[in-house]
């Protein structure tokens, strides 16, 4: 019934192992080296992605200098401004203190000779005075 010819399968394992050979030489060796490719492919993007993170966190650092010499430098910018405008306030206060004690100076001289002229004026007037009440308490 079923006999198995040696020919047959001596030409079957023949032309098995050249298709074997055959795909291993055009697709196997191929794709192994494909695969070979991408995991160091993968393997240098993991180092590069590590080098990067890194400089990231360097450069995180580095900015973070900058932010607090920034906040540094700004400080000191704005106690500058507020000394400066002390200053500018402290000298328009004494110089408006100034003009206002001269001012009370100048009005108090003058209160005060406005006080002697009243009171010379009073006193040159004083006989007057004295006469016409001396002829009103004679008229009574």
């Amino acid at each position: 019934m079923l006999d198995i010819s040696p020919v047959l399968l001596l030409s079957s394992g023949i032309i098995f192992l050249l298709v074997v050979a055959r795909l291993n030489s055009c697709l196997f060796v191929p794709l192994l080296k494909h695969m070979d490719d991408r995991a160091a492919s993968i393997s240098k993007d993991l180092e590069d992605a590590k080098s990067n993170g890194a400089d990231v966190n360097g450069m995180i650092v580095e900015a973070n200098n900058v932010i607090a010499e920034a906040k540094r430098e700004a400080a000191a910018i704005r106690e500058q401004a507020y000394k400066e405008a002390k200053e500018s306030a402290d000298a328009k206060l004494a110089n408006a203190k100034s003009k206002l004690e001269a001012k009370s100076d100048d009005f108090a001289k003058s209160l005060e000779n406005e006080t002697k002229a009243l009171r010379d004026t009073l006193v040159s007037a004083m006989p007057q005075f004295n006469d016409s009440l001396k002829t009103k308490l004679s008229s009574i």
